[in-house]
């Protein structure tokens, strides 16, 4: 429980930092991914993300319909590809100091030894999840 209520603190100060932007926490997350790798295709996000295809697909449209990211067709019909529009690397370039405030924000009550001991603690939590292939929810 205590994971899911921070991801819940973070989530807020998230929009209160980048709610100029209209981005939610997902779609940030998203637009990161293809910012470090465009070209990526659909389902390579969505495992990213660890979404299920069809929540993956809603965020691609509403992130295209938002003038944010750009979908292409790939090698065969049923792959697309994902790559920023110049509105989308502005938006990333802009919501880059905000997000950090977020992040700096949820670990402010710590002592700065303690957040590198966090910080340090949950990359080895993700890193194990991930090395272990961790899928991403199905939906029923």
């Amino acid at each position: 429980m205590l994971v899911r209520r921070l991801h819940q603190v973070h989530s807020a100060m998230f929009q209160e930092e980048c709610a100029a932007f209209g981005v939610t926490p997902v779609q940030y997350s998203l637009l990161s991914l293809v910012q470090a790798a465009p070209g990526m295709d659909q389902r390579s996000a969505a495992a990213g993300l660890r979404l299920d295809r069809f929540t993956t697909a809603d965020v691609i449209r509403r992130l295209q319909a938002a003038g944010f990211l750009r979908v292409a067709a790939g090698p065969d019909r049923r792959t697309r590809l994902l790559a920023l529009t110049a509105a989308g690397e502005a938006v990333m370039a802009a919501m880059q100091r905000p997000a950090a405030r977020a992040h700096a924000r949820l670990v402010a009550p710590l002592p700065e030894a303690e957040q590198a001991v966090l910080l340090r603690l949950l990359r080895q939590l993700v890193d194990a999840h991930e090395a272990e292939g961790a899928a991403a929810p199905k939906v029923r």
